[in-house]
Parts: structure tokens; sequence; C-alpha cells
């Protein structure tokens, strides 16, 4: 029987990530060690017959693609669809200047309270909406095929639930599916509906490097 698999990837880290400041939209470009958690990313999925490249429209996710695409000679499709949730006036700053600013702001994301709308940004509602009518669309078009998808956290964390059907109801419990940088998550659609999910946040490719960080 007929099966698409999905890779969703998140990006290596950012400068921002390094510096504990909230990423959104902001244009912030990968850091020396997420350039080198980029280039183990693309050597662990070479070898994964993937047959369609996408990425996030933002810097830091079309950085971590770019080996991977050159690995493999596959265009990179970027979208801006797949890009993380807008956090609005919280963008660019630290996590403590975000609680200290804008408290009720920041209390509502930690609760991942799906409908509140970020003054200047979006809910995770809207982040489904964009993200998962994307994805749907570059599944219709790959069917059968092996997709890498390089987005982010949050975007991670709802295209999962959306494919594993979490995310139908029209009230929404809070639920997070955490990734780190350059983790990976495996999913399997198969043409009769079933859904295997073989991996969250997959890092072992990134072991060397994590033993770099802690000595």
């Amino acid at each position: 029987m007929e099966s698409t698999r999905i890779l969703l990837v998140r990006h290596g880290q950012s400068e921002g990530n390094a510096a504990r400041r909230f990423g959104g939209h902001t244009a912030t470009p990968l850091s020396a060690l997420g350039r080198r958690q980029a280039e183990a990313t693309a050597h662990a999925l070479s070898r994964e017959a993937i047959t369609s490249l996408y990425s996030s429209a933002l810097p830091r996710a079309v950085e971590t693609a770019a080996p991977l695409a050159r690995a493999l000679k596959l265009e990179l499709t970027q979208a801006r669809a797949f890009r993380e949730r807008s956090v609005g006036r919280m963008e660019g700053l630290t996590f403590e200047e975000a609680a200290q600013k804008f408290p009720d702001e920041y209390a509502a994301l930690l609760r991942r309270d799906f409908d509140h709308l970020l003054l200047g940004g979006e809910s995770y509602r809207q982040l489904l909406d964009r993200a998962a009518s994307e994805l749907d669309r570059v599944v219709a078009r790959n069917a059968g095929g092996t997709i890498a998808v390089f987005s982010h956290t949050g975007t991670i964390s709802i295209l999962a639930l959306h494919l594993m059907g979490a995310l139908d109801a029209p009230t929404l419990r809070p639920v997070w599916l955490g990734t780190a940088n350059c983790g990976i998550a495996r999913i399997q659609l198969r043409a009769d509906g079933f859904v295997r999910v073989n991996a969250i946040n997959d890092t072992r490719h990134l072991a060397s490097l994590q033993e770099e960080v802690e000595s």
C-alpha cells in the first residue's frame, strides 16, 4: 500500500536561541553551533531517499536546509506558511524581558492557550490554519514520496498534531510536542488513512555535538 513519509525538522540553533530571545518571524541567522548542527543533519538525512525538500522562508530554517539541498541536489522550496508563530510585541525580547513587559501575553503563551491572539501576533489556531493547509497541499503533490520540511518548534508541534488528527476538535486542550534544535519528527501516512508516528524529536545524529557543548 502506498505511503508518504514526512520528516519535520527544526532549524539549528539560531543566534536568538543562543541569547534566549523570542524568534517568531524575526530574521535571526544560525549560530556557529547551529551551522554545525545543520551539517550533521544533512549528513544523517542524505541517506533517507528524500524526494522533495521544503523550508520555512525564515533565514534560520533556510540555512539549516541548505546543506541537505546541496547534498541531494534537490530544489529547496521556501514557504511563508511554514514560518514560526508570530509572537507580536515579544519578538526579539529575551524571555525575562517578555515576562516583565508583557506578563499577560507571556502567561498565555506558556499556557499554550490555543485561541489566544497575541497582540501584534498570531494565535496557535491561525498558525494551524496556515501551516496545516500548506502541508496538506505538499503531501498531495508528493504522494508516495519522502518529504522533508524544515521549520520551527511551534510549527512542528502543530503540524505533527495535525497529522495525528489531534487538532480536529472545536475545543482543544493545551498540548505541546517539544523539539530541540535539528530534532526530527518522522511520520508515515498510508493511503488508507493509517498514521504511524515513528519518532518525535529524534536527535541521535547530534550526539557528538551535544558532547562538545557539555565538555
